[in-house]
């Protein structure tokens, strides 16, 4: 069965570049154009498109927002964004949105092939050149969330804190490490003062929790 595609974008040559590359592929139809953001909305309701190539600079209703109503009316189609725009925050919006892809303008056809195939499976495709910098921006959005505490510590002091949290000695723990037992001391003061826990217990518990240990005391 051939996949149903719907392009949006203001601009002319543009559509007719992807329409005449799309009529190429023999498995792709294209269903219809759109000219604009609240254009491309009523179509994809109207024929029911398994993808929606859209860009993000659009009139009447930016791509961003026109995704997310597309998402909402014609749940069944994928996005994917078609556009000159690289910085990350333009991605991550319309990822919000619910596109399963983003493309820069500056790519090859054939990236455009890939990705459609790639959200059709049920996959999100972004372009190398910016894939980079959203799954490094992912992380750190992670780590400013995470509850735990444990982005706060350093690499030797979650160390110190499994091997407390098994049940080594300060002194085997020193050996492991090899620094001395009054360094071990100062990461685990550290460790319990960034965590506000007052105990070799109650760091014990903490390890346990967020996964550092499975080793119960």
């Amino acid at each position: 069965m051939a996949v149903k595609l719907l392009i949006a974008d203001d601009h002319t040559i543009i559509r007719e570049g992807l329409r005449s590359l799309i009529e190429r592929e023999p498995d792709f139809m294209l269903v219809a154009e759109a000219k604009s953001g609240h254009e491309a909305v009523l179509l994809a309701q109207q024929h029911e498109p398994d993808v929606v190539i859209i860009d993000i600079g659009m009139p009447d209703l930016n791509g961003i927002d026109a995704a997310s109503q597309i998402r909402a009316r014609a749940p069944k189609a994928r996005v994917i964004a078609l556009s000159m725009h690289s910085d990350k925050l333009f991605v991550s919006r319309m990822l919000e949105a619910g596109a399963a892809g983003y493309l820069l303008k500056e790519c090859a056809f054939e990236e455009l092939v890939h990705a459609v195939r790639s959200v059709i499976a049920d996959k999100v495709y972004l372009s190398p050149a910016i894939a980079g910098a959203v799954v490094k921006d992912y992380l750190a959005q992670l780590a400013s969330k995470d509850p735990s505490g444990l982005q706060h510590l350093t690499q030797r002091e979650r160390e110190t804190l499994q091997l407390y949290a098994e049940g080594r000695t300060t002194k085997q723990i020193a050996e492991l490490l090899g620094v001395s037992s009054k360094t071990v001391e100062t990461y685990r003061q550290q460790t319990m003062a960034k965590l506000d826990l007052r105990s070799i217990a109650a760091l014990t518990k903490y390890a346990i929790r967020v996964g550092l240990t499975s080793i119960e005391q």
